[in-house]
């Protein structure tokens, strides 16, 4: 079976970018751009290897759940691809610019099905805005029929793409080398989403579509109502109640479901793995500090409560007169909404013996600015 090293041309400037931080270092979803297309490489069936070319004058952390090896760029993008090359061990490679996050696994396999040892490939899109010539003062129109746009990821045998880039140092990309050297360049369909960060506004853009990635979490909790305990839900002490309910920290079921609901959307563990009943430092524990600690936790692994909607079914007391208080407990955090449902006399809760809770949290990726 063929083996690929997937290259990331990774050693530029970014200067187009006017920002203090490389691009190709530049958060996105919490993870630099490099690593969106390293993490769908490390994916593929195929790829074998990944390979980084950094900027001769990079010194951070290259931090991946996989091995990376490391190439050094040169002055120009010639030299740093062949830096890449060299470092490279399969037969073919995959060279992609480390500011096309988005290249799918689908993309990947295309090129490879079309890569054999005599051919490249390469990803295309026609031309779809009209076209205009600018020579000083002149401007005129130019026929885009037949006209394509390159991507990357770009495919070939790695030996004679080394030979190729080496004789076309001024390539514009291998592409360009390859079909210089005179041999047979190969070309699938490309994709829309796989566009370049080039300006500020294409990581704005690229920003807004991992932000609109969204998970919704469901959570679960029951508890029985005896006497002499204090009955807490959403923090909020429902005083005129003869019951509270049974549990080892204050039992406040409602916050227990919401929390359920948001560790899962994060896909963390439930509340009784974090808060084991078996640790003693939790007997009592005021739940709303607990739902603080969840919120950490979701936000570290890269998300944001947006909204929860949940539904208590109690027969008794009544609880619709405490709506304000529960919901502006939650609010501080997120938007919230609760209705209290009867058990119309049925099951346990219906006959007063306990409370039930269910809870649905929306997260939303959180993107750093």
């Amino acid at each position: 079976m063929r083996k690929f090293s997937f290259v990331i041309a990774a050693g530029g400037s970014g200067s187009r970018m006017a920002s203090s931080v490389r691009k190709q270092f530049m958060s996105l979803g919490e993870k630099p751009l490099w690593r969106w297309s390293a993490d769908i490489a490390a994916k593929c069936t195929g790829i074998d290897e990944i390979v980084l070319i950094l900027p001769a004058d990079y010194d951070g952390e290259v931090d991946a759940p996989y091995p990376v090896k490391i190439a050094r760029g040169g002055p120009e993008r010639a030299i740093s691809v062949l830096n890449g090359l060299h470092a490279a061990s399969c037969g073919y490679v995959m060279v992609h610019d480390a500011a096309r996050p988005f290249a799918t696994q689908e993309l990947f396999a295309r090129l490879m099905d079309s890569t054999d040892e005599n051919s490249g490939a390469v990803p295309v899109l026609p031309v779809s805005d009209a076209l205009k010539r600018i020579d000083g003062e002149n401007i005129t129109c130019v026929d885009r029929s037949g006209l394509y746009i390159t991507q990357t990821p770009q495919c070939f045998p790695r030996d004679k793409l080394i030979d190729a880039v080496k004789s076309c140092p001024l390539a514009k990309d291998e592409a360009e080398a390859w079909e210089k050297a005179g041999h047979v360049l190969r070309y699938v369909e490309g994709e829309r989403l796989n566009f370049k960060v080039t300006q500020k506004e294409d990581m704005m853009i690229a920003r807004a579509l991992v932000e609109r990635e969204t998970r919704t979490g469901l959570g679960y909790d029951v508890h029985r109502l005896v006497p002499d305990r204090r009955l807490i839900l959403g923090g909020v002490e429902i005083a005129d109640s003869p019951l509270g309910l049974l549990g080892h920290s204050d039992a406040d079921l409602l916050t227990h479901a919401v929390m359920d609901a948001i560790l899962g959307g994060a896909g963390l563990r439930d509340i009784g793995t974090v808060f084991p009943a078996s640790d003693e430092c939790f007997r009592g524990a005021d739940s709303m500090e607990l739902l603080a600690v969840v919120l950490g936790m979701a936000d570290a692994s890269g998300w944001k409560v947006e909204y929860v909607d949940a539904v208590v079914q109690a027969q008794v007391p009544k609880l619709n007169r405490y709506f304000e208080e529960i919901a502006e407990n939650f609010r501080r955090y997120f938007e919230f909404n609760v209705k209290f449902k009867s058990a119309e006399t049925l099951d346990d809760s219906g006959a007063g013996l306990s409370m039930t809770c269910w809870a649905c949290a929306t997260l939303r990726r959180r993107v750093n600015d």
